[in-house]
């Protein structure tokens, strides 16, 4: 039968290894905490790039709808009815290999 009586002596050992053991675990946790920010850092400064990129090229779009007198509603229903005309089957062909002839 093993007789703890024997691990005594080890005591000191097992504790300051176990001590040991502990704060590089609360290490590790730490850059790992730090590492994980640093990437959501990242990830966000990119992200709020691409956001201001975006918002700039909404401007420029609508700088030229309004500058330009565009008539964006009959636009829309001029694209409505050429999508009904293509979904009746009517109409020319975009594929079409020859010209009208006169």
């Amino acid at each position: 039968m093993f007789e703890w009586a024997y691990l005594i002596p080890l005591a000191p050992f097992i504790i300051g290894g176990l001590a040991i053991w502990t704060r590089h675990q609360h290490k590790m946790a730490e850059l790992q905490v730090k590492s994980t920010a640093a990437d959501t850092a990242e990830r966000a400064a990119q992200y709020a790039n691409q956001v201001g990129d975006l918002e700039d090229r909404v401007r420029v779009l609508e700088r030229i709808v309004t500058d330009k007198g565009y008539d964006v509603a009959t636009q829309i229903e001029a694209l409505r009815d050429q999508r009904s005309v293509e979904d009746r089957g009517t109409g020319v062909p975009l594929d079409m290999k020859h010209g009208e002839k006169a």
